[in-house]
């Protein structure tokens, strides 16, 4: 049956004339939207600014020995990241205090954890900052991570149930287990994303494929936490603007600071959800299970866990031939491919599919060690030392 409505004293049908009446744009979607967009171009106003006082300030990465970069580069670029992030919040946030009623932010985004994510992301953009200032030891960046973890947990934030890897139930841990579990979980995460920070772009472009992949998965109706999607999404878009400087060739480098920064927000992120640890577990599979192998092998050899080497899996890439482009992107499609993974599965089939990478990455390691071992042979050309910035 069609119905009448007049318009100008005109009378019109439509449903007779074919007219689809599209629903407004939901409040939530024009947030995630606007805060992404705010913080891409936050960042890439931000990250030349960084760079400048970098210089001025005297934090450069300066060539020489492993580093292989022709001139000096500005170190904490992921400063920009944080201020970008940061700023972005916070704007949709002062302008629904200055409203006195929700107006950018909807009620079902508003959440209590909103100032323990703030915490968090100060705490992560500080030790690093300190670090990228001072250049610490390897040992006092480990100790450093373990008192944000320690403090994150005191203020709240903890893994209280794990996919049970037999079903698909949840497995509830005791506390003492959980804050165990938890600062593992927090510094593991900082550990893995800083030993894949060995070429331009890599560490970031990843981070940006997991936060995408997290705030996704907090849209999705059985986990419904548009808080989270809203951190998340902002979080990829302030990334997405500094890598318009930090694709090879780099402008800026992370430095700790983007990476104990992206490193602990990630960990924050996916603590919010139980169903979300599972699937960041797979999403970043390359680095965490990279960074397992690394460390077994360093071990076993009788190394320091943290020295630097050329054993990492983007090392190998390069090894046998590939462009620092194409060892970057071939990284980023297999993350992609594992982001897409967590999307049809669920946690217990997301740790069975970890498991099997873990196996399939190791089987790969070691082929291309057999290829770069002929290759250093070939052509020593290949080796160009990188150190790992833990």
């Amino acid at each position: 049956m069609c119905a009448e409505s007049k318009k100008d004293g005109v009378a019109w049908n439509a449903e007779c004339v074919g007219v689809v009446i599209v629903p407004a744009v939901s409040s939530t979607s024009v947030l995630l939207v606007g805060s992404t967009l705010l913080a891409f171009a936050l960042a890439a106003a931000a990250t030349p600014i960084v760079g400048l006082a970098a210089r001025r300030l005297g934090m450069l990465d300066m060539p020489g020995g492993r580093r292989v970069h022709p001139r000096p580069i500005p170190r904490p670029g992921g400063l920009a990241i944080a201020l970008a992030f940061g700023s972005a919040i916070f704007a949709f946030w002062i302008v629904d205090r200055l409203a006195g009623h929700p107006f950018l932010i909807p009620e079902e985004v508003r959440s209590s954890r909103f100032t323990l994510t703030a915490i968090a992301a100060l705490l992560g953009m500080g030790v690093g900052l300190i670090d990228d200032m001072l250049e610490l030891r390897a040992r006092w960046q480990f100790l450093g991570l373990l008192i944000v973890a320690a403090v994150i947990v005191f203020a709240g934030i903890h893994i209280d149930f794990v996919n049970d890897p037999l079903s698909d139930r949840l497995i509830e841990l005791a506390f003492p287990v959980a804050v165990a579990f938890t600062m593992f979980w927090i510094v593991g995460m900082n550990i893995a994303l800083n030993f894949i920070d060995g070429l331009d772009g890599l560490a970031a472009g990843v981070a940006a494929i997991a936060a995408l992949t997290l705030g996704g998965l907090a849209l999705l109706p059985q986990v419904s936490e548009p808080f989270v999607a809203w951190m998340a999404f902002t979080l990829a878009g302030a990334v997405a603007g500094f890598l318009l400087f930090n694709f090879h060739p780099a402008k800026l480098f992370l430095g700790t600071t983007g990476v104990a920064f992206l490193g602990t927000m990630l960990a924050v992120l996916s603590i919010f959800g139980t169903a979300k640890v599972a699937a960041a577990l797979l999403v970043l599979g390359v680095p965490i299970i990279d960074t397992f192998y690394v460390l077994v092998r360093r071990m076993i050899s009788g190394q320091p866990p943290f020295a630097p080497d050329r054993g990492h899996f983007h090392h190998r890439l390069l090894d046998v031939g590939l462009t620092h482009q194409q060892a970057v992107l071939l990284i980023y499609l297999l993350t992609a491919a594992l982001g897409s993974l967590a999307f049809m599965t669920t946690g217990r089939a997301q740790l069975v599919t970890f498991v099997g990478l873990a196996v399939l990455f190791g089987v790969a390691v070691m082929a291309l060690a057999q290829r770069s071992s002929k290759a250093e042979e070939l052509d020593p050309g290949l080796y160009r030392e990188e150190a790992d910035r833990f």
